[in-house]
């Protein structure tokens, strides 16, 4: 989904962030993480975190020993900052990005996504060498996400501008509302089970059945919830029957 949008970690500290970097890349369809002038890095350590399914994605990193040479085939760059302040102005919000990087994307540029160390992020110097900053906003409580977080929210942003239309979970057809018939035929099923249990008064059950009728109304039960209350009242009613030592009404 994000061809030619790829993650640039600069100076990452720790092989499992990277590992976790990479299960984030592959969940959001980025193929390619760069690193540059990567601390300790262990190929070994990372894998753990990226889980099999993104250990191609390790296997095929590139590095680099100077953030210039990394982003020297880039068409464009954007730096990742938690400081807003000073110099750092026009700073852009990961939604507001996204939609400009995913149109240079389309029009056949090559776009990185340029991530600092864990400990600092990046300085002026470094960001000096992107076309446009970006930050994530949290609360007051915290200036700054751990690495796989702050990846996994900018890529997202990006995914959601690349679907050609809105994401939609594919879930089970939903089932129709029931009729008046079938709603007649569950009151008079509820009727009956609750007089079976004395909670309602065989004199009068019409009286209390109101508040349930409104409430069913108000709710309009699709047809499989139809089925399970039908089935649970024909349960209620079988089990009263055995306890009373009689057949229950069908």
């Amino acid at each position: 989904m994000l061809e030619n949008v790829d993650v640039i970690l600069f100076r990452p500290k720790y092989p499992e962030n990277i590992g976790s970097v990479a299960r984030a890349c592959l969940n959001m369809g980025c193929g390619q993480i760069v690193l540059v002038d990567p601390c300790n890095w262990d190929q070994g350590k990372a894998l753990p975190l990226a889980t099999h399914h993104a250990g191609h994605l390790l296997e095929n990193i590139r590095i680099h020993q100077t953030l210039a040479e990394a982003l020297a085939p880039y068409s464009f760059a954007y730096g990742t900052t938690a400081r807003t302040g000073g110099w750092r102005k026009a700073i852009q919000t990961p939604e507001e990005a996204a939609e400009r990087i995913v149109e240079q994307r389309n029009s056949g540029g090559q776009v990185a996504i340029v991530f600092g160390p864990e400990d600092r992020g990046l300085t002026n110097e470094e960001t000096d060498l992107c076309n446009q900053l970006l930050t994530i906003p949290t609360t007051e409580n915290l200036t700054s996400l751990n690495l796989s977080q702050a990846v996994m929210v900018v890529l997202y942003e990006c995914f959601k501008k690349s679907l050609t239309k809105p994401f939609k979970v594919a879930g089970q057809p939903k089932e129709r509302y029931i009729n008046s018939q079938e709603r007649e035929l569950l009151f008079n099923q509820l009727r009956e089970t609750l007089i079976e249990i004395d909670f309602l008064k065989a004199n009068n059950p019409d009286y209390f059945m109101l508040p349930l009728k409104r409430f069913f109304n108000r709710v309009n039960p699709r047809v499989n919830e139809y089925n399970l209350l039908m089935g649970l009242c024909r349960q209620m009613k079988r089990i009263v029957g055995i306890a009373k030592g009689s057949t229950p009404r069908p």
